[in-house]
């Protein structure tokens, strides 16, 4: 099997296969590219293969790679707090100490390291780094190699994942959505820059569209002072973890609506229909708008408060 599951990248796979085949297993490897680049694919296979007792390795069929894509192998360990921004460094320092219990069924104990790190984070992580056991191996996840410091990126292996060929990209997403038109899986593929999962973001249809976003579009489209009226009143009582998430949700809408009239293909039709409908000019006013209405929602500003402010302003 290999790395076949990450579409792309061949040679950075060819480099990974060559180097496991001869033995050669870095303590330190640094997975960067954007969100929906395969980061995580790339970990998981990567951890398998460091792992897999076969000859192929990552060879997908023993318990070990199942168990690691699954999760669940007791050396493959993710290390991240979903609580915070970054990781608590007292985390990272727990992690260094159990980095020195040695592996429970492997020949290495492996961390994935999937969260951003402060300074004294990447200092801590630095002690360890600088002479690790032969066993320990780590797997840090970034989209911005450039933010880690000097003295960490000097020890890491890097592994910088690419754009997809269009061709690649195209071929992947037709699989995905059958039902999706040409053009639709073209723009999905222009506007993610290559990268697949960015352009299944923009392709996947499975959440129901909320009627208060198809009625923002209707009477923002249409010019309908009352329809958005009616639209933002219900919302006066919603709480602030309901009201955040749509108002996000609609600045999303109308910054594609703007890149449409830019010349950039659309691939939400909510997005396209603002954009049929309304001016550059319009879209960036409302944008702004919209910037302010959440600042006001993440604050101490009432939703009332802020859906009376955005009736005013969209009118």
């Amino acid at each position: 099997m290999g790395f076949r599951r990450l579409l792309g990248n061949d040679q950075l796979k060819q480099n990974l296969t060559n180097a496991l085949h001869s033995g050669h297993i870095s303590h330190f490897y640094l997975i960067s590219g954007p969100a929906g680049s395969g980061r995580h694919t790339l970990a998981r296979l990567l951890a398998a293969a460091i792992l897999c007792p076969g000859q192929q390795k990552p060879c997908m069929g023993c318990s070990t790679c199942r168990k690691v894509m699954a999760d669940t192998h007791p050396d493959f360990i993710t290390v991240n707090d979903p609580t915070h921004k970054t990781i608590p460094v007292d985390m990272l320092r727990d992690m260094r100490e159990d980095l020195f219990i040695r592996p429970n069924e492997a020949a290495h104990k492996i961390y994935m390291i999937d969260q951003e790190m402060r300074t004294e984070g990447q200092n801590a992580l630095l002690k360890v780094l600088e002479e690790p056991p032969k066993y320990g191996v780590f797997i840090l996840i970034t989209d911005n190699a450039e933010s880690l410091l000097p003295t960490v990126r000097s020890r890491c292996t890097p592994l910088q994942l690419q754009p997809l060929p269009e061709k690649t990209l195209l071929q992947a997403l037709q699989s995905e959505f059958p039902n999706a038109t040409g053009d639709d899986l073209r723009a999905a593929a222009v506007r993610s820059c290559g990268f697949l999962g960015q352009a299944k973001k923009l392709l996947d249809g499975s959440v129901a569209v909320a009627p208060q976003t198809e009625n923002f579009v209707k009477s923002f489209s249409q010019r309908d002072p009352l329809l958005l009226v009616q639209t933002l009143v219900p919302m006066e009582k919603w709480k602030r973890d309901q009201m955040i998430p749509t108002l996000q949700h609609w600045l999303e809408l109308l910054e594609g609506a703007l890149s449409c009239r830019a010349g950039m293909p659309g691939v939400d039709p909510l997005s396209r229909t603002l954009s049929a409908n309304r001016s550059s000019q319009d879209l960036m006013q409302a944008i702004s708008c919209l910037q302010k209405a959440i600042e006001y929602a993440q604050g101490n500003v009432s939703i009332a408060a802020v859906c009376g402010y955005l009736s005013w302003t969209l009118r």
